[in-house]
């Protein structure tokens, strides 16, 4: 079987050393081309893009031995789908391999049926352009990490296939730093703890997440008060995530009863507090919640990144007016 040869693929050629054990072909691969992440790089090899010594290898785990000359064809990156779509944003932070933006609340992170553009992804395929060098041989921004359409805060996406291997790997090992800061109804008690419950489709509703009893994925949050707000009519609260489930701030606060101010799915206030309540936290548009803290460690450089974002105007007029409630 002949490999399909474009003319404008970039061609690698590695030879393995006189003295190295034999190993896997995508191994191989893998630690002489840190550009690429193995899993790209195997589903190269099973797309007769790799061979070795001249004959053509379409299996990841072959191996091979000391002496052997591989050549691997990377076609160019495909244009992606969703259309590139000049739209702002708030870049924090952002290199040859990855990029660090401040979302604003309602903008919504993938494309979908109900949102088909105007979303974070076409607006970084607007502002990256050519520095999309692709994922997973797509020109796209590597999405590691979501927040809901009505979340603000910081988010981190590759911009490379290793930059994204890398941070994909720091989040399924959790050892991503992120904190948030949101605006609760009541008083959570303890003022400090840890809800470590499963979350899951809701039995009763399949659009709603739920803490489940059985079933589900482990979910693990800690939070602590950092004010209380109008008498304990409401109070702003930090939460660390040690996982990274669907909307699972708003379901854990919920279910300790302190359920975020505006969330219009997990959050409907009490008459009696809506009553008690000023004017804005009644009506809040949206839910009260902040990613303010993002850190990671750079997957190409391996040195510690820390972001910080300042609470937007919005939560930060509903703070004002509930710190002047007696």
């Amino acid at each position: 079987m002949a490999s399909v040869i474009d003319e404008a693929s970039t061609e690698h050629r590695v030879e393995v050393p006189a003295n190295a054990a034999p190993d896997r072909l995508d191994r191989v691969l893998a630690a002489q081309l840190p550009d690429l992440s193995r899993s790209r790089i195997s589903a190269l090899i099973r797309d007769d893009k790799a061979t070795i010594d001249g004959a053509v290898v379409n299996n990841p785990s072959r191996k091979v031995g000391p002496g052997a000359v591989i050549v691997l064809l990377v076609p160019p990156a495909r244009d992606a789908v969703p259309t590139p779509q000049a739209i702002s944003l708030t870049v924090v932070y952002e290199d040859e391999s990855l990029i660090v933006i401040d979302k604003p609340a309602g903008l919504v992170v993938h494309p979908a049926p109900g949102n088909p553009d105007r979303t974070l992804v076409n607006a970084l395929l607007a502002h990256c352009g050519a520095s999309l060098s692709g994922i997973g041989g797509v020109k796209r921004p590597g999405i590691v990490h979501r927040l809901d359409k009505e979340t603000s805060g910081l988010m981190v996406a590759a911009k490379t296939d290793a930059a994204h291997h890398g941070l994909v790997a720091q989040f399924s090992a959790h050892t991503i730093q992120r904190a948030y800061r949101a605006v609760v109804w009541g008083v959570p008690s303890p003022a400090r703890g840890v809800i470590d419950q499963n979350i899951g489709r809701s039995p009763t509703n399949r659009k709603k997440m739920a803490v489940l009893a059985s079933g589900g994925r482990p979910a693990r949050t800690h939070y602590r008060v950092e004010k209380v707000l109008a008498g304990g009519l409401a109070s702003l609260v930090q939460c660390r995530l040690e996982t990274g489930r669907t909307h699972q701030i708003r379901v854990h606060m919920a279910s300790i009863g302190s359920a975020l101010v505006g969330d219009p799915v997990y959050g409907r206030a009490s008459r009696q507090r809506k009553r008690s309540a000023p004017a804005l936290a009644a009506q809040f548009p949206r839910q009260a919640l902040h990613a303010y803290l993002l850190g990671f460690t750079h997957p190409l450089s391996q040195v510690t990144l820390k972001f910080e974002s300042e609470l937007p105007n919005d939560i930060s007029q509903l703070l004002s007016e509930l710190s002047i409630v007696a």
